[in-house]
């Protein structure tokens, strides 16, 4: 079935915005670096345990169909040539194969677009970092996953267990559907246009939930307030607002989860409150030392916010909104900063600027693909943003890959055309780590950035007087001992 906005093979809207989006060296995926302990699993081994666990992930088979003189959102449909070894590959470092050098690497490879025309995503299954370790790097399109049910997925594909219990029955033999015709998708999107069912939907819930709507409603305003509209306000300018090449830089800071919640229970807020401080104190210290002047400047940054029900976790797609959150860059007191965050943020939240954009996102369900276009070309020349902060919850258990197990995941998230900066943090058993991507021209100080941000994260414990974070080992030892060893005590 082509026909529908329901299809759930059709992209919504905000996924294929996501598509729009990919243009002049911005690439609209998603990423991480799994860092694993232990010697690395012949490839073919993890060849066959990947195309074992496939068949719980479907769509990792499929890729985009696009109708006809752009009449319609495109369709996911099987890829009749799929190959896993296309899609999981294997390199190497160059010597001496550490920290630096899988940072490089991780660079260029967030640096290449993913090819439409095969399903979205990679692997990349590297050797060895280091002593005793080996890593993955992974990478998959915004239009087939947000954090939050990537989160899920990749619980899904590892093991809870360094020997899982073997699985009841192998999976059945998979054989791709047809492709459809073009004449078939092209129907299709008619059909949709026709019945926008999705329109009906939203004036349905209108009716039904009337106090929501009045909320949202307040909350397209705030969102306006900050979007750039004529006579009410844009980002200001700044260093990070430049137009970005083709080429990346990609490094990480580790956190300590313990701390920041120490943190957040002595200052009276959230865990996300902290991250938001922290960054704005690391920003504060990177456009001083770059010679800027930061007396009354105030950063915007568009923070995704997860509206994915519970019962849809581990569903693909996405079901993200945003709001744009302010980082007060000008003051010097991390405590004073804080406060600032914290009641900007829980004003923001009474606002319903989240369930406005969301209304926005739900917006798109029906609107032509060309428009989706033009609005998502619109959306990156304007200065909305500064730059993107995105906070995902991830496991607070290990997991396990072939009995290897996952020491630390630092996260990637893409560039629009005019921000060479997006900072992405993710918990995982117990650590809060921070993936920080940047154009690779606009941001050679990119380390000195990372180095600011773990002084900020220790000023800020310093002054709520929480206790110092576990050592920053910069990848080279295996993190998961040391907080087991720390409960064991």
């Amino acid at each position: 079935m082509l026909a529908g906005v329901s299809n759930p093979d059709r992209l919504s809207g905000l996924d294929t915005s996501f598509l729009a989006l990919e243009d002049a060296g911005a690439h609209m995926h998603v990423g991480s670096v799994m860092l694993f302990e232990g010697p690395a699993p012949a490839y073919v081994d993890l060849l066959e345990a990947l195309q074992s666990r496939l068949h719980l992930v479907p769509r990792y088979r499929q890729k985009l169909a696009f109708p006809p003189l752009q009449a319609g959102r495109p369709v996911w449909v099987d890829d009749p040539h799929f190959n896993p070894r296309y899609h999981l590959r294997h390199s190497g470092l160059p010597a001496p194969a550490g920290v630096a050098e899988l940072r490089g690497l991780a660079g260029r490879l967030f640096a290449q677009r993913l090819d439409r025309s095969k399903p979205l995503w990679e692997l990349w299954l590297v050797d060895r970092v280091g002593d005793g370790h080996f890593a993955i790097i992974s990478k998959t399109h915004h239009a087939l996953v947000d954090g939050i049910s990537g989160v899920d997925i990749a619980t899904v594909l590892f093991d809870l267990e360094p020997q899982p219990a073997p699985t009841a029955e192998a999976p059945r033999p998979w054989f791709p559907r047809p492709e459809p015709t073009a004449a078939a998708l092209l129907a299709g999107a008619l059909a949709e246009l026709s019945t926008p069912s999705g329109l009906v939907d939203g004036v349905r819930d209108v009716v039904a939930h009337p106090q929501r709507t009045l909320g949202a409603l307040g909350g397209l305003l705030s969102i306006a307030r900050v979007s750039g509209l004529p006579g009410l306000g844009s980002a200001p300018r700044s260093p990070l607002n430049v137009a970005i090449g083709p080429h990346r830089r990609f490094t990480w800071v580790e956190g300590d989860l313990r701390q920041f919640k120490q943190i957040k229970t002595a200052l009276g807020g959230t865990i996300n409150d902290v991250v938001l401080t922290v960054v704005t104190g690391a920003l504060r210290a990177h456009l001083t030392r770059r010679g800027s002047d930061v007396s009354e400047l105030e950063l915007k940054a568009i923070v995704p916010v997860s509206v994915r029900a519970e019962a849809e976790r581990g569903a693909l797609g996405n079901r993200v909104s945003t709001m744009y959150a302010p980082l007060p860059v000008y003051v010097e007191d991390p405590i004073e900063r804080f406060a600032i965050v914290h009641d900007s943020m829980a004003g923001l939240k009474e606002s319903g600027q989240a369930v406005g954009a969301e209304v926005l996102t739900r917006l798109t369900g029906f609107a032509p693909p060309t428009v989706l276009a033009q609005a998502a070309r619109l959306q990156s020349h304007q200065r909305v943003f500064n730059l993107t902060v995105t906070n995902v919850p991830g496991p607070q258990f290990p997991l396990y890959l072939l009995g290897r197990r996952l020491r630390a995941l630092y996260p990637q998230v893409p560039l629009t055309r005019n921000t060479a900066l997006g900072i992405a943090i993710m918990s995982y058993d117990g650590a809060l780590d921070f993936g920080l991507l940047a154009d690779y021209d606009a941001m050679p100080d990119l380390d000195r950035l990372a180095g600011d941000l773990e002084a900020a994260i220790d000023e800020l414990a310093a002054a709520a007087g929480a206790s110092a974070g576990q050592p920053k080992r910069n990848g080279r030892i295996p993190r998961g001992r040391e907080r087991d060893a720390a409960r064991a005590r």
